[in-house]
């Protein structure tokens, strides 16, 4: 998932050539009028489609029904073709081949209208634009066209989950999601045993990436970013020869890093000191619950509600939604995060909710459409920007500070 994924923040250096130092996305000035219908209050144009679509699933995940003008800003953001780009200031202007067209974003846009449903036909179009741009190994990449990576090709998985497809039958000369998955996981044993590459390098290894696994992990399991805890399995690390034993390879390699790092994930950016990884924490906190391996995933929770505080209130909308996504995924109380209120806090970052919902434990228990003007920049550099403040996958989504 991430707030968006680390690794397509490290894939995009790597296009480019160089690391850019991380810097977070400064606040508008007045004279940026950024959608009131939006959440956060950061440049949108990397990552707005994102976490606006985390923000409404998070919410209708906690029986939160979410202000009407915010859902319809994300419908408006689709393009004629079904797709999503990351952010279009102004969606009355028809898409065209500058428009830089995202598949993390629309799947994110699918999987968040899907759960608040009434809306299939956007979701549909959105659905066969994704089809439509399916890479011959069975996968996708960032941008349509693009290698195929684990982040991406997972969160595709989720939102063709979410619609009601079925991603094994989601083929492209033969392959499906699911055949691109399991040509990114490592064998098991040595450093790699059984995670998921983000994608195979110049010379076509490939290298463990624990946020690339978290999303593997959900990828294969077939499930998107709302998660029931799985059974519980006890495979042992083997040959990948379904998505279902990638999985498990992949839940044990991040069961394993989470321990050693005390129950989190470390970020380990080129030319920056290693620091915590709260948002790829979530993400594995994600991947676990899915798999049924409940018992870490719960042990990194406890340690985000005693330390995301600080993160989540600097990244904005994404953050909270991911935290309480993971709450939800161990029956933790998102209302009551280490002290705070998850719910409300995404709240105050964008118009107000029409209902109010119920807490998660006690469900188990029973801005307008102007904005600052388009910059025809590459997507690369703004990852780039702002990479390193250690924001998750998920999705893909990736993308840090993102808020990328």
């Amino acid at each position: 998932m991430n707030v968006r994924s680390s690794a397509a923040v490290l894939a995009a250096v790597a296009v480019i050539g160089a690391a850019t130092p991380a810097a977070a996305d400064p606040s508008p000035s007045p004279s940026q009028a950024f959608p009131s219908a939006l959440y956060g209050d950061k440049d949108p144009k990397y990552d707005g489609v994102w976490r606006q679509s985390l923000a409404l699933l998070a919410q209708d995940t906690v029986g939160v029904k979410p202000a009407a003008k915010s859902v319809q800003w994300l419908t408006r953001q689709q393009c004629a073709d079904g797709s999503f780009a990351s952010y279009r200031p102004d969606p009355t202007t028809a898409c065209d081949a500058k428009t830089m067209l995202d598949t993390n974003a629309t799947s994110a846009a699918v999987q968040a209208l899907s759960a608040l449903g009434g809306h299939e036909d956007v979701t549909r179009k959105a659905v066969g634009w994704l089809k439509s741009v399916q890479n011959k190994d069975g996968g996708w990449g960032y941008s349509p066209g693009g290698a195929s990576d684990t982040n991406s090709t997972s969160i595709v998985i989720g939102a063709l989950a979410a619609a009601g497809e079925k991603p094994d039958q989601v083929e492209k000369d033969g392959k499906s999601p699911y055949d691109a998955l399991l040509k990114l996981a490592l064998p098991c044993g040595g450093d790699g045993d059984g995670a998921f590459a983000f994608q195979p390098d110049k010379k076509g290894e490939l290298a463990a990436n624990a946020d690339a696994t978290a999303a593997g992990v959900l990828g294969a399991l077939g499930t998107g970013m709302v998660v029931e805890p799985g059974k519980k399995s006890d495979a042992t690390c083997e040959k990948a020869a379904t998505p279902q034993q990638a999985a498990a390879n992949g839940a044990g390699y991040l069961t394993a890093a989470l321990a050693k790092d005390g129950d989190h994930l470390m970020s380990a950016l080129a030319g920056a000191e290693p620091q915590p990884d709260f948002g790829n924490t979530a993400d594995a906190v994600l991947a676990l619950a899915a798999q049924g391996d409940t018992a870490q995933a719960e042990k990194s929770v406890r340690w985000l509600e005693k330390n995301s505080a600080s993160w989540a209130a600097q990244s904005g909308p994404a953050a909270y939604a991911q935290l309480i996504l993971a709450a939800h995924a161990t029956g933790t109380n998102p209302r009551d995060f280490g002290g705070a209120d998850l719910v409300k806090q995404l709240g105050t970052t964008g118009p107000a909710p029409q209902t109010t919902g119920k807490t998660t434990s006690e469900a188990s228990d029973k801005k307008e459409d102007s904005g600052s003007d388009f910059f025809g920049v590459w997507w690369y550099v703004g990852v780039c920007l702002v990479a390193g403040i250690g924001i998750g996958f998920l999705f893909t989504g990736r993308k840090k500070q993102q808020q990328l």
